[in-house]
């Protein structure tokens, strides 16, 4: 069993940047493809970004690509997302999410397990 806890989100300015963390526990992290998602209010949870337990695939929604960066330190047994040039429409709650499979997959259904997520909010 894989415990997932998201740190990093907060209050920022449309422009700004943030760095969410995901510290994985309970499995064997490199062995993970992980991903971030997020959902706000009303609206149906959407793909983020996604990076394959082998570092040599990554997959991002177009919505944040050239804007958000995921990586991860499979020796801190960590998953980040570097969120530059924020938008207002990036407001949502973030969750990180770890399947067994190899490939930075975007459907949802097809992860494993979850964090509790981190809420991001970008004023205007």
């Amino acid at each position: 069993q894989v415990q997932l806890v998201e740190s990093g989100g907060g209050l920022v300015q449309a422009g700004g940047s943030l760095r969410l963390s995901c510290a994985a526990s309970g499995g064997t992290f490199s062995r993970y493809t992980m991903g971030w998602f997020r959902q706000a209010p009303g609206k149906e949870r959407e793909f983020v970004a996604a990076i394959s337990w082998r570092l040599d695939n990554t997959n991002y929604a177009d919505s944040v690509k050239g804007r958000f960066t995921i990586s991860r330190d499979n020796a801190k047994n960590t998953v980040y997302l570097q969120m530059n040039s924020l938008k207002p429409e990036d407001t949502a709650n973030y969750s990180c999410a770890a399947r067994s499979g190899r490939s930075a997959n975007e459907v949802a259904r097809m992860y494993d397990y979850w964090g509790q997520g981190t809420q991001v909010t970008v004023s205007s």
